[in-house]
């Protein structure tokens, strides 16, 4: 091999790693950021404090993976930002301190780096509407990686149909609801699941029939109430509750309930 075409070879293969080699570093460095964490959940139990520092080191770092430049690499840096909400989300102790505030994050950065990661929106977006509350976040991040779906991506109907649930139960925006089932039948339909396509036609026709959800949107605000970690959830909760004309109960042994409105 002549001089001339190592050397191009060489610069070749330079301009292919070096970006690679910069956007593991990056990683590398995020996840050596964890070490401290990982080694102090093993040796000593954490109290409220220690979870509360832990979890704006976590939005730090998120923030961080947010900006990294991808060199390409969206896909690696989707299934980190994945692999770390596992982390997140698994670990119950710190959860029930410092509730479930960063989801959204997680999810943004999902979607912003590969808005075809499928199994990412179905669990992301209930984690996101039910534990921390936001449901209008998961909308919004679930319109933002339909732009990029298509009928023929396996179960990415799926999106449509989380999404009309989202809109219906926790917005009680009914007319958006029902474009998103309409589109989760007509997506369902390509891909050749019946069932899907079946159950989303029918929910079409209710939306036709009782376009007041209001008691349903009591029962989803109460779901987030009892799966809600931190007091601000909660409150928000009761909050959209009440709005909606309903009364959550707290009895004196802890047991709780929530009362519908009347119908019209």
């Amino acid at each position: 091999m002549s001089k001339e075409i190592s050397h191009f070879f060489s610069r070749s293969l330079s301009s292919i790693l070096t970006p690679a080699i910069i956007s593991l570093s990056c990683l590398i460095a995020v996840a050596y950021l964890q070490l401290p964490r990982a080694k102090s959940l093993t040796e000593v139990k954490l109290n409220k404090a220690d979870y509360q520092r832990e979890e704006e080191i976590e939005s730090l770092n998120l923030d961080i993976l947010k900006t990294l430049p991808t060199f390409g690499f969206d896909n690696l840096i989707a299934n980190w930002t994945m692999l770390r909400f596992v982390q997140y989300y698994g670990d119950g102790e710190a959860r029930r301190k410092t509730g479930h505030s960063l989801t959204p994050k997680y999810f943004d950065i999902i979607t912003k780096n590969d808005p075809l990661f499928v199994r990412a929106y179905l669990i992301l977006s209930p984690a996101v509407s039910i534990n921390a509350g936001r449901p209008d976040l998961t909308v919004a991040l679930m319109n933002r990686g339909l732009k990029h779906l298509s009928p023929k991506i396996p179960y990415a109907y799926f999106v449509w149909l989380y999404k009309g649930i989202d809109e219906l139960l926790f917005l009680g925006d009914i007319k958006v609801a029902k474009h998103s089932y309409q589109m989760a039948r007509d997506w369902a339909k390509v891909a050749g699941n019946t069932t899907i396509e079946i159950s989303a036609q029918k929910t079409v026709n209710f939306l036709s029939k009782n376009p007041n959800s209001k008691q349903a949107q009591v029962g989803a605000w109460f779901l987030v109430f009892v799966n809600a970690r931190d007091k601000e959830t909660q409150q928000l909760a009761i909050n959209k509750i009440e709005s909606l004309g309903g009364k959550l109960i707290i009895e004196p042994d802890g047991r709780v309930f929530a009362v519908p409105p009347k119908q019209d």
